[in-house]
C-alpha cells in the first residue's frame, strides 16, 4: 500500500504561524522530513514514534542533495508511510516544492501541498514594512538573490525590476552588493530606501534600514547575515513608525523556562508573545503517589471533612483526577469547603466547576495560616472537632498543619505526588550548549525547579544563570544552591512573573 507526501509549509519561523492543517499533518506524521529554517519546536508536535530525517541546506552546505531528497520521499511514501516535508516559509517559493512536487507526481505517488507564510512577506511585516501601500507601492516583485555574478545572461530583466515600487528578496545577502548596484546600473534610484531583515518574525531578528546605495556597507556593519529578506522601495520609509515587532518589551531577550511541560505552556506563550526567545528545558517532573491508600480512604469519609486544602494547581488537578478514578465526581465533595493557596489554584478547579472558599492574600504557606487565622478571628475558634483534609506533595514545608493543629484544627496531611528529575527531557538543546551560550533570565517557580536546575548545571557554572523567582521560598532556596536571583515576582502568580520579567527589561508592556 502506497503512503502519501504531504509538502507543508512551516512559515518563517514562529511556531504560531504554522497552519492548522500543518500541525495536524505533524501530529499524524509518521516519517518526518525537515528543513534547516524549520523551527525545533516544530517537531516536537510530532510523536515519538515518528521517524525525524533532517535534510537541511545550509548555503552550499548540503546534508542531503536535491536528488537524494526527491528519492527519500518516493521510498518513504511507497513503504506506505504519511511522509510530511516540512520546509521553511512556502513550499512553492524558493523552496523546491515544485521539483519535489514534480518527482512525486512522475513517481505515481500521492501528495498534498500546505501553504506557509514565507518569510518574503513576514519578515518585512514585523520590520514594519508592508510590501504595497495604497500611496507608496501597487506592485511587489518576490525574486531570489541567489544569482551569481558575472553570469552571461542574468535570470532577472533589472531594467524592468527597476521600475517595480517594491522588490522582496531572499537569498540575497551574499550578492548583495551585486544584487544594489545592477539595479542601481538599470536605473534605480541609488537614494532608494532599503532595508535587511534577518531572522524575521523570530526571536533573533535584526534589522536595518538604509538606501539602496548604502545598504551592502551598513548590513555588513551590523553583521548581518543569512537568513535574511531584503527589501527595496518607498514602503520601507515607514518602518520607523510601524516596527512593532523589535519594539516588545522582552524583544532580544533569551528565557530558560524551567517548569514540567505540561504547564509550561502559558508562561512560554506569554514570553514569547512579549517578545522573548523561549528555551524550555523542564528540570521537573509531577508523579502520583500511587497506590495511595491513604486518599482512598479520605474518598470514603468525605463528609467528616470540614475543609480541603489544596496548595498547587498540580495538587488539585491530581486531587480532581483521583477523584474521578476513584468513581466520584465534584458532588462527593457536598458541604466541605475549599481553601487553596492562590489563583493558580483557584483556577485548577475551574474545569470542576468547582470555586474555592477561602484565598489568601499572600500566596504562600503563611499566607494561608494567616487567612485561616483571620477566619478563626472572625468566627471564633473551631469548636468542636472541625477536619481538614490537606492534600498535596509528598515533601512539603510543615508550617500549614503545625499552624492550623494550633488553631484547634484536625489535619488529615496527604501526599498527592512527587517532583522527580525530568530524566532528559529537556528539549532539542543539550545543557552544554546553554552553559556555552546562557539565557538571559531563567525562570523558576518553585524550589523544586530551583533544585532540578542545580542537579543538571555544576556549582561553578550557576552564576551563568540569572533567575527570576515566583516568591520567597524559591528565592531563598535559589539563593542557597548558588543562583544569581535578580528579582522575584510582586506575588506568587504566573502574571507577576512575567511582569518581573520585563520590569528587568528596562522597556514598558
Amino acid at each position: 500500500m502506497s503512503g502519501k507526501v504531504y509538502l507543508v509549509g512551516a512559515g518563517p519561523g514562529d511556531p504560531s504561524l504554522l497552519t492548522l492543517r500543518g500541525a495536524e499533518l505533524l501530529a499524524r506524521a509518521q516519517v518526518l522530513i525537515y528543513d534547516y529554517l524549520a523551527s525545533p519546536s516544530l517537531l516536537a508536535l510530532a510523536t515519538n514514534d515518528c521517524e525525524k530525517i533532517y535534510v537541511g541546506k545550509i548555503g552550499s552546505d548540503h546534508t542531503f542533495r536535491q536528488e537524494e531528497i526527491n528519492a527519500l520521499l518516493v521510498a518513504k511514501a511507497k513503504e506506505g508511510h504519511l511522509v510530511v516535508r516540512l520546509k521553511g516559509g512556502d513550499p512553492y517559493i524558493f523552496g523546491r516544492g515544485g521539483e519535489e512536487a514534480q518527482v512525486l507526481f512522475a513517481s505515481g505517488v500521492d501528495f498534498e501541498v500546505i501553504p506557509g507564510v514565507s518569510s518574503a512577506i513576514a519578515a518585512p511585516a514585523a520590520a514594519g514594512i508592508p510590501l504595497t501601500h495604497r500611496e507608496l507601492s501597487s506592485q511587489v516583485v518576490i525574486l531570489t538573490g541567489h544569482e551569481k555574478p558575472g553570469k552571461e545572461t542574468s535570470a532577472h530583466d533589472w531594467s524592468a525590476l527597476a521600475r517595480i515600487g517594491t522588490l522582496s528578496v531572499v537569498m540575497g545577502v551574499e550578492n548583495l552588493p551585486y544584487l544594489c548596484g545592477r539595479l542601481i546600473e538599470a536605473g534605480k534610484d541609488p537614494a532608494t530606501p532599503a532595508a535587511m531583515i534577518q531572522w524575521g518574525y523570530t526571536p533573533r531578528q535584526k534589522s536595518v534600514t538604509a538606501t539602496l546605495s548604502t545598504l551592502p556597507a551598513k548590513a555588513k556593519s551590523a553583521g548581518l547575515g543569512a537568513p535574511s529578506v531584503v527589501v527595496i522601495g518607498p514602503v520601507v520609509e515607514l518602518s520607523s513608525s510601524l516596527g512593532w515587532f523589535e519594539r516588545r518589551p522582552l524583544w532580544g531577550r533569551r528565557i530558560l523556562v524551567t517548569r514540567t511541560r505540561a504547564q509550561a505552556g502559558r508562561l512560554s506563550a506569554s514570553l514569547r508573545e512579549m517578545g522573548a526567545e523561549v528555551l524550555e528545558k523542564p528540570v521537573i517532573k509531577i508523579e502520583p503517589v500511587a497506590p495511595n491508600p491513604a486518599l482512598k480512604d479520605a474518598f470514603n469519609r468525605l463528609d467528616q471533612y470540614d475543609w480541603l486544602i489544596l496548595t498547587s494547581p498540580n495538587g488539585a488537578s491530581i486531587f480532581m483526577k483521583s477523584l474521578w478514578d476513584a468513581g466520584l465526581d465534584s458532588r462527593a465533595l457536598g458541604k466541605v469547603k475549599i481553601a487553596v493557596i492562590g489563583p493558580g489554584t483557584a483556577e485548577a478547579l475551574v474545569p470542576y466547576g468547582l470555586k474555592p472558599d477561602l484565598v489568601p492574600s499572600q500566596y504562600i504557606a503563611e499566607g494561608l495560616v494567616e487567612a485561616f487565622s483571620h477566619l478563626s478571628a472572625e468566627t471564633g475558634p473551631p469548636s468542636g472537632q472541625r477536619r481538614c483534609l490537606l492534600a498535596r506533595s509528598e515533601i512539603a514545608r510543615a508550617i500549614v498543619p503545625v499552624e492550623l493543629k494550633a488553631m484547634g484544627y484536625l489535619v488529615d496531611e496527604i501526599p498527592l505526588y512527587r517532583t522527580v528529575s525530568a530524566d532528559g527531557d529537556t528539549g532539542p538543546d543539550s545543557w552544554s550548549d546553554l552553559i556555552a551560550n546562557p539565557p538571559d533570565l531563567t525562570t523558576l517557580t518553585s524550589a523544586s525547579t530551583a533544585e532540578g536546575l542545580a542537579s543538571v548545571i555544576d556549582c561553578t557554572k550557576r552564576h551563568l544563570f540569572p533567575t527570576v523567582s515566583i516568591g520567597p521560598i524559591t528565592t531563598q532556596a535559589a539563593a542557597e544552591l548558588g543562583f544569581t536571583v535578580k528579582t522575584q515576582a510582586l506575588k506568587a502568580t504566573i502574571g507577576d512573573l512575567i511582569s518581573a520579567c520585563v520590569a528587568l527589561s528596562g522597556k514598558k508592556p
